[in-house]
């Protein structure tokens, strides 16, 4: 499936002869059959026409709207796909022992994704973080004896920090960082991995959708206004392994710099320019497309992209069946 970036300030997003088609002007930038076509991105002052957008509304296909600098603005969606007795189950479980038992096993696989993360990039620039490593083990060990969800997401948010200052030794000292700041990103690093959760939590909020899950009714997160928290929940596990790991790669590996950021004094906040929102996105959909083995269930590579709908379709399963052991965390190795 396909995921459609546009960037370009004044194209527009037509419906013509079953294919979504980008223009600018008379030209015509991209054209992507709307069988293939999963969500679509509209950053900056792109349009699309309400043709376009009925047939993105009857065919499930999620049409997210950002800032020209990546700020989320909202997102049109379909009822199309509701599950009502799924969701009805979904928020009987909330609470119970099952969120305990899910909550364990996700933040269980995101501490040891924290960790892997770590290990390679100390590797890589030959540095090192026996203290942190060990802050973050000792998180993990504690995960299985805790009797809440509370006590398990004490440690998660311990463990967060400590692998938060790991990654700021192991950065470049162009995008030297204080630890994870959020609205507004207080540096580049912290804007670039707070796009790309924005990013990743709309796709999964797409996903669960699809699925006829409700993305409002979480297990781990607490309750909030206006906020996804099963979006949120199944994010954890997939934030080092796509997000952190990307932003990384990014910085380390010289592909993008200090001048692919505007920063306005009278408003705090570091964001992509419209080159690095360019580089950035190639970079992440590059990074969903790549095949992995981390999925323990099946015995064949899939996308990052695909094995996010696979951990859907588990946790669906896990809910029918009121049963946590059914979900099994993608686990780096």
């Amino acid at each position: 499936m396909s995921y459609l970036f546009v960037n370009e300030k004044g194209a527009v997003i037509h419906f013509n002869e079953n294919c979504v088609v980008v223009k600018y002007g008379e030209d015509s930038l991209r054209k992507i059959p709307v069988e293939s076509l999963e969500a679509i991105y509209i950053f900056s002052n792109a349009q699309i026409t309400s043709q376009c957008m009925i047939q993105c509304l009857t065919r499930g296909i999620h049409v997210s709207y950002y800032s020209k600098g990546g700020v989320y603005f909202g997102r049109l969606q379909s009822t199309g796909h509701v599950n009502v007795h799924r969701q009805r189950k979904q928020a009987a479980l909330a609470g119970t022992k099952f969120s305990l038992d899910l909550s364990k096993n996700i933040v269980s696989g995101k501490i040891h994704n924290q960790e892997v993360i770590l290990r390679r990039y100390a590797r890589s620039e030959q540095k090192e973080i026996k203290d942190i490593l060990t802050e973050i083990k000792q998180s993990f060990r504690k995960i299985n004896g805790c009797r809440s969800v509370s006590e398990v997401m004490g440690y998660e948010g311990n463990a967060a920090r400590h692998y938060f200052e790991g990654l700021s030794r192991l950065v470049h000292q162009e995008f030297a960082f204080k630890g994870r700041s959020r609205r507004p990103p207080r540096d580049e690093f912290n804007s670039m991995l707070s796009f790309g959760y924005s990013i990743l939590m709309n796709e999964i909020y797409g996903k669960l959708e699809n699925k006829g899950l409700h993305p409002y009714f979480g297990f781990l997160h607490s309750d909030k206004e206006k906020h996804p928290t099963l979006a949120s929940d199944l994010m954890e596990e997939w934030r080092a392994t796509l997000i952190d790991s990307m932003v990384m790669s990014l910085v380390n590996g010289n592909e993008i710099h200090l001048e692919h950021f505007s920063h306005d004094l009278d408003s705090p906040g570091y964001y992509l320019t419209k080159t690095g929102l360019n580089i950035f996105l190639k970079k992440y959909d590059m990074k969903m497309r790549t095949t992995t083995n981390y999925l323990d269930y099946i015995d064949y590579p899939v996308s990052f992209r695909k094995a996010i709908d696979l951990q859907i379709n588990e946790l669906a399963k896990a809910i029918e069946e009121e049963d946590a052991s059914i979900y099994h965390p993608v686990w780096l190795r």
